[in-house]
């Protein structure tokens, strides 16, 4: 990983879409951020998912929202009422929500040290640092975290300028939600304290993406990992959806794998999509371009955790996570048939989403 990290510190890994989106328009809008770190030595994951909706305020969903996806898939949501508590930084990644404070100033990045001391509950971020806590009124816990980010992967080839994960039609607001990966993988630094223990790590994978805007998906699935066994060097983020886009309903899918430094990307415009996904269990995806195909393979026997996402009736339960899914990766050419990378984890990220998962989702 050495050669990865001297050459990040050259480069500029800010992804396009890293800034807060909302230009004051009176409609619907929200915008949300995932943060995961994951622990690969007790074999457990921590996931951070924070959201603001219609944020000029005075409208029946206005507000924000915090949650935590813990080790054994365990679940807090905590709820930011007032809009005016949050802020954003428009041209780069940073946020943050006070919930509990005495600080009579416009709400803003603080030091560390001033965030502990004048913040009771609330989270802040930015593309190398995470902090935040917040109070669970049901167990009297304190819930806080505190974590550098090292970026290592954006979303792209190192050494180049990074992409729109879903490409230069991501910039038209007619193509919503829209999506982007921030940091397919990190290194992340420093220690969460959950339900009363301490967990410390350093170098530890870390990931980070957003969606936001005034339209919903129907339904969705989400496949993500970057902590592999015996390849540590590897990043993969793969997603299906459904959406409309001018009144019409159409199926979009992609997949991304970072390793050792180059960007294999598979996306409508460039690639054949396949995939066959369960209502919950099972994810079966694959795809081929004139370069290299993908196989994937996701499974779990875990009941997974119900997580709330901004819908058109606000913040509610409409999917569903586990992060300890077992996913099995393989990467071939196609000019040679070399396999590149063929991979297995326990630690994927696997969800499903929407509403119409009666019947097996096959495109």
């Amino acid at each position: 990983m050495d050669w990865v990290r001297k050459k990040e510190e050259k480069i500029n890994l800010r992804t396009p879409h890293s800034g807060y989106h909302w230009e004051s328009y009176y409609r619907r809008f929200f915008e949300g951020w995932y943060f995961r770190v994951t622990l690969p030595k007790i074999q457990e994951n921590f996931a951070f998912m924070y959201s603001i909706e219609d944020p000029q305020g005075g409208q029946v969903y206005s507000g924000g929202g915090a949650q935590i996806l813990a080790p054994n898939d365990d679940y807090f949501c905590r709820t930011f009422p007032n809009v005016n508590n949050f802020w954003a930084w428009r041209n780069d990644l940073g946020l943050g929500h006070w919930r509990n404070t005495d600080l009579s100033i416009k709400p803003r990045y603080l030091k560390p040290i001033d965030f502990d001391n004048y913040i009771q509950e609330g989270y802040q971020v930015t593309a190398n640092f995470h902090q935040g806590k917040l109070f669970d009124p049901a167990t009297g816990y304190y819930y806080q975290w505190q974590y550098h980010i090292k970026p290592v992967y954006g979303w792209g080839n190192l050494g180049f300028p990074q992409q729109a994960t879903a490409g230069y039609l991501s910039f038209l607001p007619i193509f919503e939600p829209g999506w982007q990966v921030l940091i397919a993988r990190g290194l992340a630094s420093g220690w969460i304290e959950w339900k009363g223990k301490v967990y410390e790590f350093e170098n530890s994978p870390a990931y980070g993406e957003k969606n936001w805007g005034g339209a919903f998906p129907e339904r969705w699935f989400w496949i993500n990992c970057n902590a592999f066994d015996g390849a540590s060097d590897l990043s993969l983020t793969a997603v299906g959806g459904r959406r409309k886009v001018l009144g019409f309903g159409e199926s979009v899918g992609l997949i991304g794998v970072h390793y050792q430094g180059i960007f294999y990307e598979f996306v409508p415009w460039n690639s054949q999509i396949r995939w066959e996904v369960s209502p919950w269990g099972n994810w079966l995806m694959n795809a081929q371009n004139k370069e290299w195909e993908i196989v994937l393979r996701g499974t779990t026997l875990r009941q997974g955790t119900l997580l709330r996402a901004p819908t058109e009736r606000g913040l509610d339960f409409c999917c569903r996570e586990t992060l300890k899914g077992d996913l099995f990766l393989q990467l071939r050419s196609r000019v040679s048939s070399e396999v590149i990378i063929e991979a297995n984890s326990s630690l994927a990220g696997l969800e499903v989403g929407g509403n119409c998962w009666e019947d097996i989702w096959k495109i």
